[in-house]
């Protein structure tokens, strides 16, 4: 379908257009590609009203396809890591594709940020696409039909997922927008402000894959529960932080999943521009962009560095198809998976 909010974006190697979808609500605007179904740009208005592009994002789909950062776009089926690339689910070992070393990141080399995803329908604001993923793709069981909606309301960036499988999978959806509150050309992030609603958290061994305990954060650098710059311990004598390179985990949000509740909050004293998020889903990965570096260059030619930018992906735990003390990412034949997740922004003075 053909809007004057739909343009051409660019075309794939084997011909198939990939189109740009912008979306306008108030003060707030948003462009969506349907490669990777990924998030272009997010533009908020500043303690000023002058317009804040908050998402790092490329100017051509040539760039979204060399760049291997996920920029903006939708992961799946599983988000974040599956240790040895191998689970059991029903007595069977599932075997997936290595593209983290040995382990399985973010759906795999060709998962759903690498497709061209279907509009399904659309208005000034909101957009739903739809994406099949068929049995076997990227080694997963069961076909699976996945629709997201992409709408705009009351100042938020509402993301509604939702899936249905033929047969017993996992499956775990986020989006993986790259936040800068202060612009996306605007530099690191380590000054801006962070604040986690979580006392729990997944330690992780070497290639980021949780030991499988959940640890208080209470007494470590971990703990982000009062506001604090997001810099502020990111480089701290601590073997977690240190692993990763700064934050780089999930984060057990407090309150019962499944119900929308707050995860996160962020601001920049410069713009004063505010994000807060909530989420139906048990975990966040707070991610400082350590290994943004090596991107094309960016919209405007913007060359992004390390921790220029910082994303709060909702989503089950890393490896929970590994961990059975962790919540079920097992989506059963027939059932359907629904999860919201909510970026609200305001502004301070």
């Amino acid at each position: 379908m053909q809007t004057q909010r739909t343009i051409p974006f660019g075309y794939m190697p084997d011909g198939t257009l990939v189109e740009q979808i912008t979306l306008g609500e108030g003060g707030m605007s948003c462009e969506i590609l349907t490669y990777g179904g990924a998030l272009r740009s997010l533009v908020v208005p500043d303690r000023q009203g002058n317009p804040v592009d908050v998402l790092l994002g490329m100017d051509s789909l040539e760039g979204y396809r060399q760049q291997d950062k996920f920029l903006g776009a939708l992961v799946g089926r599983y988000a974040n890591r599956i240790g040895g690339s191998r689970f059991s689910l029903n007595g069977q070992t599932v075997v997936l594709p290595a593209n983290d070393g040995e382990n399985h990141l973010h759906g795999g080399p060709n998962g759903f940020d690498k497709q061209v995803w279907t509009v399904e329908d659309q208005s000034d604001t909101h957009v739903t696409l739809s994406l099949f993923s068929p049995h076997g793709q990227q080694g997963y069981p069961g076909s699976l039909k996945v629709q997201v909606t992409y709408r705009l309301a009351d100042g938020a960036l509402h993301i509604g997922y939702r899936g249905e499988s033929d047969r017993d999978t996992v499956c775990s959806l986020t989006n993986h927008a790259y936040f800068n509150l202060s612009g996306h050309q605007s530099g690191p992030v380590t000054g801006q402000f962070i604040q986690l609603h979580a006392a729990r958290y997944t330690p992780a061994r070497p290639g980021s894959i949780p030991t499988g305990e959940t640890a208080p954060v209470e007494g470590t650098p971990m703990d982000l529960r009062q506001p604090q710059p997001i810099g502020a311990h990111i480089d701290d004598p601590f073997p977690q932080l240190e692993l990763a390179r700064g934050y780089d985990h999930n984060w057990v949000v407090d309150g019962q999943a499944g119900t929308l509740r707050p995860a996160a909050k962020a601001w920049s004293e410069k713009t004063g521009i505010c994000l807060e998020v909530l989420t139906t889903m048990p975990g966040v990965q707070f991610y400082t962009g350590n290994f943004l570096e090596g991107c094309p260059p960016g919209k405007g030619g913007t060359v992004y560095g390390n921790r220029w930018a910082f994303c709060l992906e909702t989503q089950y735990f890393p490896d929970a198809p590994n961990c059975p003390q962790f919540p079920s990412p097992v989506l059963r034949a027939g059932e359907i998976y629904h999860h919201e997740t909510v970026y609200r922004f305001s502004c301070g003075k």
